[in-house]
């Protein structure tokens, strides 16, 4: 992976975690145990330090980044979805940041809270824990179930499971020309959409 030392400052990945080798890694940066960073993630310690937790997976294409005097943070089991962006924010334990979804300077994500896709959370709000926020900008929209929190859950539990498979079998190869007769399956856990858990 592109991981880049800073004035002396060295990112570090706890050996469990994975991080795909197109994300980038830049000086303060913290990633914990078990924890997933996906293809073209951009994690920019540059001027303030970022920690992942245990467990959280910050997915592709997102950016993280932040200012000197806070941290950006996200805790156990957070889980931050393809695209988002967080800047010297909090991402609470077991919460959730959705798809392109902008979380701002200062701004707090409570635990077990769900930020919905293209959301934005403006700087210093703080999002109440199990709330569901949605919005430009992000509003209060309801508590969310406890069947939507185990959603959250087995979807970052999934993430948990990819990073074991992908330390295990992921590598860099050239692709085939056709489709080969023997093509293997995937071994995914299963995992159901959230429109599917709401018409159960």
């Amino acid at each position: 992976m592109p991981c880049y030392s800073l004035e002396g400052v060295i990112p570090v990945v706890h050996p469990s975690a994975y991080v795909h080798p197109t994300a980038v890694l830049i000086g303060d940066v913290i990633v914990g145990p078990d924890c997933y960073v996906g293809p073209a993630a951009c994690l920019r310690g540059d001027f303030g330090r970022i920690v992942l937790k245990a467990g959280a997976n910050v997915q592709d294409t997102c950016v993280i980044h932040g200012f000197p005097d806070q941290d950006t943070v996200v805790e156990e089991n957070g889980h931050i979805g393809h695209g988002a962006v967080l800047h010297s924010c909090v991402v609470r334990r077991d919460a959730l940041v959705g798809m392109n979804a902008v979380v701002m300077d200062e701004a707090e994500v409570g635990e077990k809270a769900i930020v919905a896709a293209c959301a934005f959370v403006p700087a210093g709000v703080k999002v109440p824990p199990r709330t569901l926020m949605a919005g430009v900008p992000a509003k209060a929209l309801r508590e969310l179930s406890d069947a939507e929190i185990e959603w959250k859950l087995e979807g970052t539990r999934v993430y948990q499971d990819l990073t074991k498979r992908s330390l295990a079998s992921m590598v860099e190869v050239q692709p085939l020309a056709a489709l080969d007769a023997d093509r293997p399956q995937l071994k995914a856990p299963h995992v159901k959409p959230l429109v599917a858990v709401k018409r159960a």
